[in-house]
């Protein structure tokens, strides 16, 4: 596995190579305090505190809506009854619905999904466990009952509490023990943030003795009303744990009075005070506060069709500054073979499936098993043009005597290359003796379409993905900016969402000044849809398909009643932290919705995103666009459970500049309609949310050295109204509630947080300013022990050393705490001199210091803390 972002060694080279702008960086102005590191979404109150309410939009319950010019109904009805007796057989996507459910832990979200529930979004973590959404039948429900999954109530779902509980003194006196070791507190963030005229706050903090378990140590968090004024409203945290490992405490909790500091005490007697900053409230204005500037171009939903040709169309009218790349890997197509199982579901039970596609052949045969007159007869198989006829054996007696297993074979062998696959159904031995039946017609079920499904027809066979390039200078010289939507297929925002920015950046360059500094300094990729199979599949046939449509399940799992559970989940079938290798998150089952397929790379539309930055090798920032959830995360994605043991996590110079950068991409989100991605929400996806082995964006970061993250736009909002979190729905009505959930309110919001990513390139690009950096406190004299750290003007590496020597790139590098944390402190006894230098992500390194051995200049920094005998 490469070093996170290949070594400032190789970045500080290039720097001094280049002779043009193209360059990772800073953009040079002061910066404002860097964001405290973050948090995700465990909550644990006292008992009787938890409130539980139903906050949520179902996906089965939408009004019918108007998508592109054509009319939509609700997104999550299913394909009709199929008119045959046979053909179908069970259908186990009859009558889902979206329910809400509680999981004990980690263990048993990877155990519900590896059995092929739909369970992937609308998570989060609370106090005794995690809560999901579950797209199942009545009959599955009954299954995750069975394994110990609640199913939570339509008020049953966990909210924070914004009592006071009195914290540890409440707890009574046994919370409170004494500690024989050395115990610290620290707190990570303290965030203040409004929406919709409500204040809040979240604070993240961590004790050394969190990871103890008999007693349980138990964290209080007073705030106080301002400067100057006294902590109180003593309230209990939550303790987070993941796969049995402590992360931290936190708390989320309505205030009306901004803090100005907070007071976390432990009860093994631990404590410490911090400041409180601001989340997301000093935004500058969004580009479309000028009345001049041109937005809202997309009407509603599109399907992979109309995404393409209006990508080709930008093309076409706007060639100086827009292109179409063309993906070389072909998908596997809005494709199937035509199928039936024939005989029930018993061990008589036969699966037949055609050799050809079903567009090109497959839907054209008929299957029937024929009961002859007579005695003592063979198994035998007539084929008449693309009628297949099973002339059943019979014994000596006259009865019917083939099996299912036998019936399958002969099949298999003897129909003249219609049919390639026959078997027993599902794990049958196929022991039954077939019956006879009329004629069955095979058919791939593409022309069975949902409920309120587009007109018209989707293109059979595989499809050839473009990409719209767009910038002025396309050469190279600039940085790229990948953003790739639609992985999972039922996610329609983030498709219209990419479409909108693409619109704004081609109707803007002319008339709108920043709009043109963005196009004439970076070099944009947008892969509108990359999963253009599975998406046709939500528009026109299974409103909830996630996954692309290839089918690589063994007989046990290939009947059509299973087929909306094939195909392979694309953002688990990267190269770094997969789940062949060990990572949680990916699934074996080739019916899971995170089935990460047979091998890494399986699949062409992971393989075409591959072929993309290595062709184009200017890309140095990527965003991978999902709904629902509402968080923007970045690496780590994934950790082995036994031990949590993380991918790599970016060093604190890449840390920091994500955060900052999600700082300015969510404060333009908020701009539009005051929608707030909580601190909680933001950072590590494994830390945020849960372990994704093989995310694009693992793979992105540590192969390629590209800023990658992953947003799942459509996030909760808050409803003055009620005072509580409404959540939405992958497929949220196109206007619904614009102040609520409202799928053309999120398009809008969250183009607007990927302009601002596209600015954050463009300034990267540009950035020539050298980083400064420091010791605090500063060199001296001390009477005694002080504890010193570094702080740097933007994110920036800072090598050192102690120890006398000159800092190279293979000195000590400057280090977060833990995880989520700020720079660790050292803790200084005796005199000690440092020597450091930084370096920012654009490789300008501090003081033009050379860290080679040949500089003898030696220009770095130097602080000695002279500690009084």
């Amino acid at each position: 596995m490469a070093q996170p972002h290949g070594g400032d060694r190789r970045r500080a080279q290039a720097h001094r190579a280049r002779t043009q702008h193209h360059r990772p960086g800073w953009t040079g102005s002061t910066p404002e305090p860097w964001p405290a590191i973050n948090s995700t979404t465990c909550h644990k109150q006292k008992e009787g505190s938890v409130r539980r309410t139903q906050l949520r939009i179902a996906l089965l319950a939408l009004p019918v809506v108007l998508v592109g010019g054509v009319l939509m109904a609700p997104a999550g009805a299913e394909p009709a009854t199929p008119a045959s007796t046979h053909d179908a057989g069970p259908s186990n996507a009859d009558n889902p619905e979206l329910v809400r459910i509680q999981l004990t832990g980690a263990d048993m979200l990877d155990e519900v999904v590896a059995a092929g529930f739909d369970i992937e979004h609308g998570l989060k973590r609370v106090p005794n466990g995690i809560e999901g959404e579950a797209v199942v039948t009545a009959e599955q429900v009954a299954e995750l009952e069975a394994m110990g999954v609640e199913i939570l109530g339509d008020d049953e779902s966990f909210a924070w509490s914004d009592e006071a509980d009195g914290g540890i003194e409440a707890l009574g006196a046994q919370a409170a023990q004494s500690f024989s070791h050395e115990q610290t507190v620290r707190i990570a963030r303290a965030d203040w943030f409004t929406t919709k005229g409500q204040g809040f706050l979240y604070v993240e903090a961590r004790t050394t003795s969190g990871q103890q378990t008999n007693p349980i140590v138990t964290m209080q968090l007073e705030n106080d009303l301002g400067a100057g004024t006294s902590f109180g409203s003593t309230r209990t945290m939550s303790r987070f744990v993941d796969s049995g490992q402590y992360m931290f405490h936190r708390n989320l909790f309505k205030l009306d009075t901004r803090p100005n500091q907070i007071r976390v005490t432990s009860s093994t007697g631990g404590v410490a005070t911090g400041f409180v900053s601001n989340w997301l409230e000093d935004a500058a204005p969004p580009l479309t506060a000028n009345p001049a500037y041109k937005w809202d171009f997309v009407d509603g939903y599109k399907h992979p069709q109309q995404l393409y040709s209006r990508a080709e169309e930008i093309a076409r009218q706007y060639p100086g500054i827009a292109q179409i790349v063309y993906l070389p890997y072909e998908t596997n197509g809005y494709q199937r073979k035509a199928q039936a199982t024939i005989g029930g579901t018993g061990q008589a039970a036969v699966v037949v499936s055609s050799a050809a596609w079903g567009h090109e052949g497959g839907n054209d045969i008929t299957v029937e098993f024929v009961n002859r007159p007579g005695a003592d007869l063979p198994l035998a198989v007539e084929v008449n043009g693309t009628a297949v006829r099973v002339l059943l054996a019979k014994n000596a007696s006259g009865a019917l005597a083939s099996t299912a297993a036998q019936v399958a074979a002969a099949l298999k062998t003897q129909s003249g290359g219609l049919i390639d696959r026959a078997h027993p159904y599902r794990t049958n031995a196929g022991t039954g003796v077939v019956q006879a039946s009329a004629p069955v017609a095979l058919t791939d079920f593409l022309d069975q379409k949902r409920v309120g499904a587009p007109d018209g027809e989707v293109p059979r066979g595989p499809a050839t993905i473009p990409v719209l390039r767009i910038g002025k200078h396309r050469d190279g010289r600039n940085p790229g900016v990948l953003i790739q939507a639609q992985d999972h297929a039922r996610e329609w925002v983030p498709a219209t969402t990419t479409l909108e920015t693409a619109e704004r950046l081609v109707h803007n360059y002319k008339s709108d000044k920043e709009t043109k500094k963005i196009v004439d300094n970076t070099d944009i990729f947008l892969v509108l849809s990359n999963n253009p199979d599975g998406a046709n599949y939500s528009f026109y046939n299974f409103a909830s398909q996630r996954r692309n449509l290839t089918n690589h399940c063994a007989d046990d799992n290939a009947d059509p009643a299973r087929r909306n559970s094939w195909g392979v989940d694309l953002n688990r079938n990267y190269r770094v932290g997969s789940g062949h290798d060990g990572y949680s998150g990916g699934s074996t089952s080739c019916i899971s919705d995170t089935f990460q397929g047979p091998e890494k790379l399986s699949e062409p539309e992971s393989k075409n995103i591959v072929w993309l930055v290595e062709k184009y090798r200017n890309i140095k920032f990527m965003m991978s666009v999902h709904s629902n959830g509402g968080q923007l995360f970045w690496q780590p994605g994934a950790y082995i459970a036994n031990g949590r043991i993380t991918t790599p996590r970016p060093p604190l110079r890449d840390e920091l500049f994500y955060w900052q950068s999600a700082a300015r991409i969510l404060s333009q989100v908020k701009a539009h309609r005051e929608t707030v991605v909580t601190p909680e929400n933001v950072g590590g996806s494994s830390d945020v949310l849960y372990s994704s082995a093989g995310n694009v964006r693992e793979d992105m970061y540590h192969t390629y050295g590209i800023y990658a993250f992953g947003w799942e736009v459509g996030g909760s909002i808050y409803n003055p109204a009620t005072g509580n979190w409404q959540g939405g729905s992958f497929q949220p009505a196109w206007v619904g509630n614009p102040e609520l959930v409202s799928g053309h309110a999120e398009t809008m919001e969250y183009a607007n947080g990927i302009m601002e990513m596209f600015r954050i390139a463009a300034e990267w690009g540009k950035d020539n300013k050298k980083p400064t950096s420091q010791l605090v406190p500063g060199g001296g004299k001390y009477s005694g022990p002080v504890d010193v750290r570094f702080e740097s003007s933007e994110p920036a590496t800072i090598y050192y050393t102690t120890d006398g020597s000159r800092p190279t790139f293979d000195s000590p590098r400057y280090a977060a705490t833990e995880f989520r944390e700020p720079g660790q402190v050292f803790h200084v006894t005796e005199t000690t001199t440092f020597h450091w230098f930084s370096v920012d992500t654009a490789g300008n390194i501090e003081q033009n210091y050379d860290p080679s051995k040949n500089d003898t200049r030696n220009n770095y920094r130097k602080a000695t803390i002279t500690i009084a005998k």
